[in-house]
């Protein structure tokens, strides 16, 4: 049987599309995407992965390495995505053992601590480089190298830190800390220079004047720092020809491949016309609401993306502008992988319906 390939194939990803089915019967019952909803319907299921509870990586980070060979095809629990992160930053990973670090927020519960979503301090870069000059000499004392191309994303290395397994900042987001907290890959132990260093960082930044400056405006303090995505730059190759994000690990990737990498367009419409090949689009609307549980925001989320990318998407397929459209939703563990063609929307018998792929 003769396989037709599409010469202009577009596929979203979409990071944080998955609720969990518990959430979505409480607050997305009233869900209106009739693009979308025509789409997953009448698509090919290609792919469904299952997580666990307990996974320190995020699964759209694991399609993402998978995708480009960052990792193999089996693996679980891995996200080594520290140095493609920092050749999007602008740094150099060469052979180096890389993990990324970034400034945080921890809250104190009733009786555990908290980390807060990142992106929710609105920390600007000149208050984030106050903080590194602060920390980077106490760092660098314990035999750490540390690269900051850019204020609020940090590079350390050195065989003083060993191999760490630590956790997404987003996976570990609204949750307490203690299972997400960098421990030694080999034997599982709490690492003692990590432990260490962050201490150091800790103590520096109590009092700090760009943090009491933060509290005078009733920002949250920025009062300790996470480590995640070590690891070290692997030959990666690229199934797409154009890669449009706005996470720096997917656009690394799509560099260290050799294929054009950019920011996300923030239209179909804008995307121009695709060519030959096949182009990815990352969007990352859903991240803050579904971390921060907003389900109004969520569904505003979605509501843009079926204006601005589902609906003219849809058109372009059954125009036959658009050779085929693939689809990952990502939640919180799993994800599912679809994809559509002009022909699977005359498949008027499929009913598949977006609240069957929540997980």
């Amino acid at each position: 049987m003769r396989t037709i390939m599409h010469s202009n194939r577009l596929h979203l990803l979409l990071p944080f599309a998955l609720p969990a089915a518990a959430d979505a019967s409480m607050a997305l019952h009233d869900l209106h995407s009739p693009a979308l909803d025509k789409l997953l319907a009448r698509a090919t299921l290609v792919e469904r992965v299952a997580g666990e509870d307990f996974q320190r990586t995020l699964p759209h980070e694991r399609w993402v390495a998978r995708q480009f060979g960052a990792i193999a095809a089996n693996a679980v629990d891995e996200a080594p995505l520290a140095p493609y992160m920092l050749l999007a930053d602008g740094g150099t990973p060469g052979n180096e053992q890389w993990a990324c670090v970034e400034p945080v927020h921890v809250r104190i519960a009733h009786d555990h601590l908290v980390l807060i979503d990142p992106s929710a301090l609105d920390l600007s870069d000149e208050e984030a480089a106050q903080l590194l000059a602060t920390a980077k000499p106490l760092i660098e004392e314990l035999g750490v190298k540390v690269e900051a191309p850019t204020p609020r994303r940090w590079y350390l290395t050195g065989a003083a830190l060993g191999k760490l397994a630590g956790a997404s900042p987003l996976r570990a987001s609204g949750r307490s800390i203690e299972i997400w907290l960098p421990h030694d890959a080999q034997s599982g132990q709490r690492s003692r220079i990590w432990m260490k260093l962050q201490n150091e960082v800790q103590m520096s930044w109590f009092e700090h004047p760009v943090n009491e400056a933060r509290e005078a405006r009733g920002l949250p303090a920025v009062n300790s720092i996470w480590l995640h995505a070590q690891g070290v730059a692997q030959p990666v190759r690229s199934p797409f020809v154009r890669v449009l994000s706005d996470a720096v690990a997917t656009r690394g990737l799509a560099l260290a491949a050799g294929v054009e990498a950019a920011g996300a367009s923030a239209s179909f419409q804008a995307l121009g016309p695709l060519g030959a090949g096949q182009t990815l689009v990352e969007l990352g609307p859903f991240a803050a609401p579904f971390i921060a549980q907003d389900w109004a925001a969520w569904q505003d989320a979605l509501g843009s993306l079926e204006r601005d990318w589902f609906a003219p998407a849809l058109e372009a397929l059954e125009t036959g502008r658009l050779g085929a459209l693939a689809l990952t939703l990502a939640g919180d563990t799993g994800s599912v992988t679809l994809t559509a063609t002009r022909g699977d929307l005359r498949k008027f018998w499929r009913r598949r319906v977006l609240a069957s792929l929540f997980e």
